[in-house]
């Protein structure tokens, strides 16, 4: 089994590698620097490295990537400086959804290929239409128009959600929303709700980004998890 991990040199995304590189998948990344990658990562025989911008990939290049896998994880994400909130590329997470998605379609695999995208309990699923309290829809439009990320987030489960559907001939989806993420060292109990459980802004909860990486790894690798949650967007919380 073949999965491109893009986002590989994030703090999850390092996590999600080293998963799946455990589980002895065969796991492609596309980083801006191969020097950011975990340690050991890259004398793993089973790691293949392309070493560009994302974005500046062409779109034969970038189907090239993607070809031949059968799973693409994003754990792509803006990094936190004033450039990296502020400046562009401002869609960076939409415009990588919307080409890996393109170029899934025009490969037209014999066999559906499985998007799982790391997103933000803070973006609610419209599908569901989940609740929320006036204060809170107050400060994420505030923090929609100010930290252009959020939006970002938004609208790349929103290309997932409502562009792919879930009537592609070519392409499954998750999106996974952890809620305030915290570092760990090891794996630890978390349970998965279809929808936030406490208020993101004003009643957060905390969810490991080792935890996010072991459960999109097993969203990846187990076919009776992907079934229970394939075209959702689960939430991710550590157990108290």
């Amino acid at each position: 089994m073949a999965v491109l991990v893009l986002g590989a040199t994030g703090a999850t995304g390092g996590l999600l590698v080293a998963q799946l590189l455990d589980r002895g998948l065969d796991v492609r990344v596309i980083v801006r620097s191969r020097d950011r990658l975990c340690s050991g990562a890259e004398e793993n025989a089973k790691l293949s490295v392309t070493e560009a911008s994302l974005l500046d990939l062409s779109d034969a290049e970038l189907t090239h990537e993607v070809q031949g896998c059968d799973a693409i994880a994003s754990c792509l994400g803006h990094n936190l400086t004033l450039k990296g909130v502020f400046g562009h590329p401002r869609r960076l997470v939409t415009d990588a959804v919307r080409r890996i998605a393109c170029s899934v379609e025009r490969l037209t695999p014999e066999r559906r290929v499985k998007f799982v995208l790391m997103n933000t309990a803070g973006n609610r699923n419209r599908d569901l239409n989940e609740e929320a309290s006036l204060a809170n829809r107050m400060v994420v439009g505030l923090i929609r128009y100010l930290v252009p990320p959020h939006a970002d987030n938004e609208q790349a489960a929103e290309v997932l959600r409502c562009e792919i559907g879930k009537k592609s001939d070519w392409l499954d989806w998750v999106v996974v929303r952890p809620d305030s993420l915290t570092d760990e060292t090891v794996t630890s109990s978390y349970e998965i709700a279809p929808s936030p459980t406490r208020d993101p802004i004003f009643n957060a909860g905390k969810t490991s980004r080792i935890n996010v990486a072991h459960f999109m790894a097993d969203l990846i690798t187990d076919e009776a998890v992907w079934t229970a949650w394939r075209g959702q967007m689960p939430v991710i919380y550590n157990r108290s």
